[in-house]
């Protein structure tokens, strides 16, 4: 049974003519009259009965007439379906992202990606800059939204946002409502920071920045989630960082850990927030990345 042979069969269901079936097809009678034979003798029964007077579909041909409409259908879904991925309309494209990413990227992006391709889908998942990193290099991810480029030289980024840190404190620390606090004064003062291979960028631009002011860190405790982070420093006399966004959830008027975001001044830290894929990919990848906004200050 050809698929060929399923449209003839429908232009001559609908048409109930031959003459106009054919030319609906732009084929020759003959070759359309081939054509319903030849799906008579692969169906094993008689579908369309003919005289000089008339042309009908017969019992079998009524019963097969919606389901060869459906396999015609589905056929033609099937081609623009891959048509669509071929160009980059269709498919899933997955997306690693950090918490400034998705509050400030992502949202603007998905919104376009809708609109101009509604039918690729999104697959996000939210993780620090390593992991992105590392599930990028292994093929899980299709597009990282991290602090920093990435070293691989298969790579290629885009700058999306610049993200000042913050000092993160318990309500009750003497900092606590401060408008600013110089990075020297963290001298001495015992600090919870994470792993480097969570993030390298934002650690070394912790490090950099104490460099900067001529001290050295105390890190009293490690641990890698940002959550974890904000209660350790709801608790305890120990001092966190945050992306300045990350920090203006410690809002004492919203649930969750009591804790106060101050600004870090002399120098500012300041992270850059980065779109990072394959350079080699595909066009699931293009579509996505055209949706992304332009360079959007903090």
């Amino acid at each position: 049974m050809e698929l060929r042979h399923l449209v003839s069969f429908l232009a001559i269901a609908e048409e109930l003519h031959f003459g106009r079936a054919a030319s609906r097809l732009h084929l020759a009678q003959p070759s359309l009259s081939q054509h319903l034979q030849r799906l008579e003798r692969s169906v094993g029964v008689t579908l369309v009965a003919r005289s000089s007077h008339e042309v009908r579909l017969t019992p079998a041909g009524e019963t097969f007439l919606d389901l060869a409409r459906d396999i015609v259908a589905r056929a033609d879904r099937a081609a623009q379906a891959a048509r669509a991925a071929a160009a980059g309309r269709s498919g899933t494209v997955r997306v690693g992202y950090n918490f400034p990413a998705g509050q400030r990227i992502l949202p603007a992006t998905l919104a376009a990606l809708n609109r101009r391709h509604p039918a690729v889908d999104v697959s996000m998942v939210e993780l620090r800059t390593g992991p992105q990193l590392a599930a990028l290099a292994d093929g899980r991810l299709d597009v990282a939204m991290v602090y920093g480029r990435g070293a691989a030289t298969d790579l290629s980024s885009r700058l999306l946002l610049r993200v000042p840190l913050v000092a993160v404190v318990g309500q009750g620390h003497r900092w606590a409502g401060l408008d600013r606090l110089p990075f020297g004064e963290l001298a001495g003062e015992p600090c919870v920071l994470f792993s480097r291979a969570q993030s390298s960028a934002m650690y070394d631009t912790i490090f950099s920045a104490a460099q900067t002011s001529g001290i050295r860190l105390n890190v009293a405790e490690e641990v890698d989630d940002p959550g974890a982070t904000a209660i350790l420093a709801a608790v305890k006399p120990v001092v966190g960082f945050a992306s300045a966004l990350r920090g203006r959830l410690t809002d004492s008027r919203f649930p969750g850990p009591r804790t106060a975001a101050v600004p870090l001044v002399d120098p500012v830290p300041i992270l850059d927030l980065h779109a990072v894929w394959a350079t080699e990919h595909g066009p699931l990848v293009d579509a996505f990345l055209e949706c992304l906004p332009d360079h959007v200050e903090e």
